[in-house]
């Protein structure tokens, strides 16, 4: 049994109280290794490295944190078939998938900020010949990212490449549910040099390490991705304490077909965006709306190539669906399933759990779901589910679009499929959602703000956004 550890001033070190939780392959069901359940007093080891390292990492000059970063990066590339099994073990997702994706876009984003940092330009305002003001960026010190299992490595240096490139120190809580490849990254990170403490992992639940870590009084800043509900109660403990907050929380994405759109390439792209991760994105789009005219010939060939999808052992290379997380997260799809059919749902296809031969006999397999007759108003149409379930819905005009897409709690992303330009503008302008799709379904520039609006978040990532977010402007004005 393969024991992690926690990552602290540059060592690997088992948890102070010596608590460990099984960790869980979800495509066969097996536990497989287990990690530390950190707490306090670990968290307190890890503030103190965190401080001790971060003055000298801010002194750095940013060519020299960035070639560090830089390195670190080239690193995750030279292990990146290691971290893709590992990330396909851990979270049942395809190999092809990970390697492609996850291992691909985790050293992108590293090697992204690395740079980015180093173009950073600072703010000057003159006032007539009195005085000029100059803006300087400082990094903030000692800041907390807590990512989410769904795209562990991925979203992980999502949250810490921007903090390190800024000059902070950082304390990373990785998901209890897929710890693996953070850990792996632990390793990576000797390999490549980091500086002792700069970056310090620790693994654990949200009760044992989250909580405190989020309400630390030296922690000044959290980045956290992952569920609605867990994102208003870091609102909440930390309301008097000041700190800076950015928080990507839950979806339920709209995805409007216009009559007009590019048929075939729509179809293959909604399928995609319906089921990629076994519709474990944030950004998957599980509300689909389709014009009315085109409403049952889009729907029979949806449905065909949902069925045609290739479901499997996550280590295949030839498979395009693998397992779910977690048997709760398994148990809960399955329970909005249900649900929707108390609703007046019709299953289209799929529905049920299902199993594959081999290995993977008693893994978290549920058959990609398909379901139509739903109100928009319905639970099933309103809450985040997080899995492979999707509803269709006809829809007559633009109006009606958007109001349908606009119809719920949530604001994170959209995707609208059509060739009439000026109805793209129109539509996309009417949108409650951080992020509209034209044509196309994650497609990433990773300059640009990533966040939502309404219950999906607080803040923005990417770009510019998470470098402003990890300094502290400060305002200089000389007179002469």
């Amino acid at each position: 049994m393969q024991l992690l550890r926690n990552y602290i001033g540059g060592e690997l070190v088992e948890p102070i109280q010596g608590n460990y939780i099984d960790n869980v392959e979800p495509a066969t069901g097996q536990v497989y290794s287990q990690l530390p359940e950190s707490t306090e007093e670990d968290l307190e080891r890890a503030v103190e490295a965190a401080e001790k390292a971060q003055p000298e990492w801010a002194a750095l000059s940013l060519e020299d944190r960035a070639a560090i970063l830089t390195k670190l990066a080239n690193t995750i590339d030279y292990h990146s078939n290691e971290l893709a099994k590992a990330e396909a073990v851990d979270n049942g997702k395809p190999f092809t998938l990970a390697k492609n994706v996850d291992i691909y876009r985790s050293a992108a984003n590293i090697r992204f900020f690395a740079q980015a940092i180093t173009q950073f330009s600072s703010e000057s305002h003159a006032m007539s010949n009195e005085a000029i003001n100059y803006t300087l960026r400082d990094p903030i010190g000692v800041v907390g990212c807590i990512s989410p299992w769904n795209l562990p490595l991925y979203l992980f240096t999502w949250k810490i490449a921007p903090a390190l490139a800024a000059g902070n120190t950082v304390i990373a809580k990785p998901s209890e549910i897929t710890p693996m490849t953070a850990y792996l990254f632990s390793k990576i990170c000797i390999e490549a040099g980091l500086p002792a403490g700069v970056l310090n992992i620790l693994h654990g639940t949200g009760p044992s390490i989250g909580n405190p870590l989020t309400t630390h009084p030296k922690i000044k800043a959290i980045s956290f991705t992952g569920g609605t509900a867990t994102g208003a109660h870091i609102s909440k403990v930390t309301a008097g304490m000041f700190k800076k907050l950015s928080l990507e929380l839950g979806g339920k994405n709209p995805t409007l077909v216009f009559a007009d759109c590019d048929f075939e390439d729509t179809v293959d792209n909604v399928v995609r965006a319906a089921f990629s991760n076994q519709g474990q994105i944030c950004l998957c789009g599980s509300r689909i709306y389709i014009e009315r005219p085109i409403y049952q010939k889009f729907k029979e060939a949806f449905v065909q190539r949902v069925k045609a999808l290739k479901l499997g052992d996550p280590l295949k290379d030839t498979t395009q669906f693998g397992a779910l997380v977690s048997k709760p997260h398994m148990d809960k799809v399955l329970s909005y399933i249900e649900l929707a059919q108390e609703e007046g749902g019709r299953i289209l296809t799929g529905g049920k759990q299902t199993s594959v031969q081999g290995r993977c006999q008693n893994g978290f397999f549920v058959e990609p779901t398909v379901i139509e007759g739903l109100d928009n108003n319905c639970r099933t149409n309103q809450e985040e589910i997080f899995g492979p379930v999707c509803t269709i819905m006809p829809f007559d005009n633009d109006q009606e679009a958007v109001s349908l897409a606009n119809g719920t709690q949530y604001g994170l992303a959209s995707s609208v499929w059509t060739s009439d330009l000026k109805r793209a503008h129109r539509i996309a302008k009417q949108i409650e959602a951080g992020i509209v799709w034209i044509n196309c379904w994650l497609l990433r520039d990773l300059r640009t703000p990533f966040g939502g609006v309404k219950s999906s978040g607080v803040g923005r990532e990417g770009g510019l956004e998470a470098l402003r977010f990890f300094t502290e402007p400060k305002n200089v004005c000389i007179k002469y």
